[in-house]
């Protein structure tokens, strides 16, 4: 994995990929750093970083296109799955290498707060767990953005749905108040999840007595507890959909000042699930 990751590494600065990243986070950062903390006085870089998080939905998918589209474009893929390394850590490896890329211009982040406290009032704590809040952040985008990047061999389709992916995960809390929230409404996207859901298990295991069952059993569930009580379904689909608004964490620490370590654990844990689903995606591509 050492070697993997240190040729990833190699490959996002030697391209300049890397170069242009970290240089684009920092100039925006600091854009907002003059004009927030710098010239209006604002004690809080938290503040400026909560306008930095709008460009990740335009750098990170820069950034994770190539991890594996280019890999499947220059049929250099094939080398990854005959490799003696283990898939995990050959992913892991690229994952890193993206993340200690977008550490760089989080580690100069972390100078902006002492320059605030050379100047008067700085809130360190505050600032400096929202810096982490926001890396994490981005380490959830870029393994969003790597999962993507393994369903095509085009970088350029990899980038687009990126960038749309992440786009709608950052609107999510405005779209929520066009949602419907009647009872039916909730049942018919449960449905829909249950058929999705099937779906994905007939192509993991194509076993269609075990994908058709699974349909069968969750709509006669879903349906029995409508007919009881369907006030279970009223508000469901806003409700759940609530979960996802990705940003909710970072402003408790940048606006809220509230450490929480409930969502670093879930920016860890979708972290972990969209690495587990990358690992999937290439299972299937070696056994099939």
């Amino acid at each position: 994995m050492t070697a993997i990751y240190k040729r990833e590494l190699r490959s996002y600065f030697t391209s300049m990929i890397g170069c242009i990243f970290a240089a684009f986070l920092i100039v925006i950062g600091g854009i907002y750093f003059m004009v927030y903390n710098l010239n209006s006085g604002y004690p809080f870089f938290s503040y400026s970083l909560s306008g930095v998080i709008f460009m990740l939905l335009f750098s990170v998918p820069v950034l994770s296109m190539k991890s594996f589209a280019e890999e499947r474009k220059n049929k250099t893929d094939q080398l990854l799955l005959t490799s003696p390394v283990p898939l995990f850590q050959i992913i892991l490896g690229k994952y890193l290498a993206m993340t200690t890329v977008f550490a760089v211009p989080c580690f100069i982040y972390c100078l902006f707060p002492i320059i605030i406290k050379f100047q008067g009032n700085a809130h360190l704590l505050v600032d400096y767990s929202s810096i982490l809040a926001f890396f994490l952040l981005g380490c959830v985008y870029i393994a969003i953005g790597m999962f993507l990047s393994s369903l095509t061999e085009s970088p350029v389709i990899a980038a687009v749905s990126t960038c749309g992916a992440l786009f709608l995960l950052y609107m999510l809390d405005n779209l929520l108040n066009y949602i419907p929230t009647s009872a039916i409404s909730g049942l018919i996207v449960i449905l829909v999840v249950l058929t999705i859901i099937s779906a994905i298990v007939f192509q993991m295991t194509k076993n269609p007595v075990i994908a058709g069952s699974m349909e069968g059993i969750g709509f006669i569930t879903a349906i029995t507890i409508y007919l009881m009580k369907k006030t279970l379904f009223e508000n469901l689909v806003p409700n759940i959909l609530e979960h996802f608004v990705l940003t909710d964490v970072f402003y408790n620490f940048a606006q809220n000042y509230i450490f929480d370590l409930g969502g670093l654990l879930f920016y860890l844990s979708i972290i972990v699930l969209f690495i587990f689903l990358t690992i999937q995606t290439f299972q299937k591509r070696r056994w099939s």
